[in-house]
């Protein structure tokens, strides 16, 4: 299995400005950084969802974020940012569409 190693406090600050604010309403979004390092460790991996280490919250949780970022066109922008920091992500590595490298948990 190859490494993983989550985001650099670098690759974060590059990355933030890039996520869809939080719905204004209704119960706080789970944290973000957790939430890109736990989808981050499926797709270098290539795990399923439920096998995610609970370091990285709920695998639910970030199975629906890769899915809702994917949609929208989040997800390819953070892929594209993080392949342009240091290499730690190739773009051709992760599907940015929403199709899912593993079904559903």
């Amino acid at each position: 299995m190859p490494d993983h190693k989550d985001m650099s406090d670098a690759q974060w600050e590059r990355v933030k400005p890039l996520l869809p604010p939080p719905a204004p309403t209704g119960r706080p979004r789970a944290d973000d950084r957790r939430t890109i390092d736990g989808v981050r460790f499926v797709l270098s991996q290539g795990c399923r969802w439920r096998d995610l280490p609970e370091k990285y919250g709920s695998h639910i949780t970030c199975w629906r974020r890769h899915r809702d970022w994917s949609e929208e066109g989040t997800w390819e922008r953070i892929v594209a940012t993080l392949a342009g920091t240091d290499g730690a992500m190739r773009r051709d590595s992760v599907t940015a569409r929403s199709g899912s490298p593993h079904p559903a948990p």
